[in-house]
């Protein structure tokens, strides 16, 4: 099924030419980044580099790998989601001469098999989205981790934090930009891009209506924030769960209903996961939920839903449609897990929408552009995990706005001079 050839595992090589219709459609999408490609490509500052890439395969991922290509670096790429990866875009990259491991529907084994490979060509570099491919270097692989990757970046939130516990205990042996922190990816990337995204997932895998459903989401940082605010905008009557307070409490200025997932059990229609924290809906809850409820996850990693508490009190599983399944309990209830559990804007939709993931590529580019033009210098950042500097951010945004046709206003000599005068009163 799976198609093996030079420095490549697809599973289809005959899907590239819809593949790059795809990355056509998101290249148009995508302005900022191919503006970067535009004007590094004839420079490339990236030759001599070798970048390994673990980051879900969708058609705005596969602009972002062709910009670096085109920039010199030599890449090498796993997916890193086994659900996420869109067949049509792996086979257009492998077609182009792109190491790629890669194919929807990979078991564990698989997935972590596909890293590997990216780092037999013994990467400078590193891209990551949830850290797996870090945590793969410094386990089996620490020579290289010490001694030749100068650097690496994390897309995710998950990553971020098993990456800054890792450096507070002294673990992190090269350094790594957090390009999930920057305001230009978290306050885009993950509010617009994870709200329309999941809802797409759940709409695909399910086709019920919103509208009047009691939609229960875990979690209210970012990426929960903006599925509640679209679900609020599609009609639903909006559930928050949290452990942070502040976190509660501007769920509950922003109008949404907050409680325990005890409570919510109880009357959710459609719950949604969004912490990165495993065990969030449990047997307790699983008891609880009404005939016919729907359960998703849109965190990182499939631990969310505990499907192995669900399987205790399930006599039957079966596929409804795809990416979703009925369990059917015991006492006759049916509950409806879709993607598996695992990241439902990905796994059963299409992930964010390109516009949000061109601000975030366009940083990921200028992190490891910096990485690298570094260690040209032979300098080296510390063994931590690093912010994207406010310039980056602001100047990306400025390009968007651009792109956009929006102009905007600019502070006088006079305006700035007041800023920093600390005399200045009533």
């Amino acid at each position: 099924m799976n198609e093996v050839k030079g420095l490549y595992k697809v599973r289809d090589i005959s899907l590239a030419d819809e593949g790059k219709k795809r990355i056509a459609w998101a290249e148009s999408r995508m302005p900022v980044l191919m503006a970067l490609k535009e004007k590094y490509s004839a420079s490339k500052p990236f030759k001599g580099y070798k970048i390994a890439g673990c980051l879900h395969v969708t058609k705005e991922t596969a602009v972002l790998v062709k910009t670096f290509a085109a920039c010199g670096a030599q890449v090498s790429w796993s997916g890193c989601n086994p659900l996420s990866t869109q067949d049509s875009v792996a086979a257009a990259l492998a077609s182009e001469d792109i190491s790629i491991f890669a194919w929807h529907g990979m078991s564990v084994k698989e997935f972590y098999w596909a890293i590997d490979e990216t780092i037999k060509m013994k990467p400078n570099l590193t891209l990551d989205d949830g850290a797996d491919l870090i945590f793969t270097l410094h386990k089996k692989y620490p020579e290289l981790a010490e001694s030749t990757i100068i650097g690496g970046t994390e897309e995710t939130t998950t990553g971020v934090h098993r990456l800054r516990a890792m450096a507070d205990d002294g673990a992190l042996k090269y350094p790594v930009i957090a390009v999930n922190d920057a305001e230009t990816k978290w306050d885009f990337d993950n509010v617009y891009g994870t709200g329309q995204s999941t809802l797409d997932g759940i709409l695909r895998a399910t086709s019920v209506l919103l509208a009047g459903k009691n939609i229960v989401v875990a979690g209210f940082g970012h990426c929960g924030k903006g599925v509640a605010m679209r679900a609020k905008g599609l009609g639903a009557n909006v559930i928050v769960t949290e452990v942070k307070p502040t976190a509660a409490l501007k769920a509950t200025l922003e109008g949404f209903r907050v409680m325990t997932m005890d409570e919510a059990a109880k009357v959710g229609d459609i719950f949604v996961t969004a912490t990165g924290v495993k065990d969030i809906v449990v047997d307790r809850h699983f008891e609880k939920l009404k005939d016919g409820a729907i359960v998703c996850n849109t965190g990182h990693y499939d631990c969310e839903l505990n499907l192995d508490h669900l399987k205790n009190i399930t006599k039957k599983v079966q596929e409804i449609r795809p990416n979703n399944e009925e369990y059917l309990l015991k006492d006759g209830r049916r509950i409806y897990v879709l993607a598996q559990g695992r990241l439902v804007n990905l796994a059963a939709a299409e992930g964010h929408p390109s516009e949000v993931m061109d601000m975030s590529f366009a940083n990921q580019f200028m992190s490891q552009l910096k990485l690298a033009e570094l260690y040209r210098k032979g300098k080296k950042l510390d063994n931590k995990v690093h912010d994207i500097p406010a310039e980056q951010d602001q100047e990306i945004a400025r390009v968007k706005l651009k792109t956009m046709g929006i102009k905007i206003d600019k502070l006088t000599p006079e305006q700035v001079k007041y800023q920093t005068d600390y005399s200045s009163g009533t």
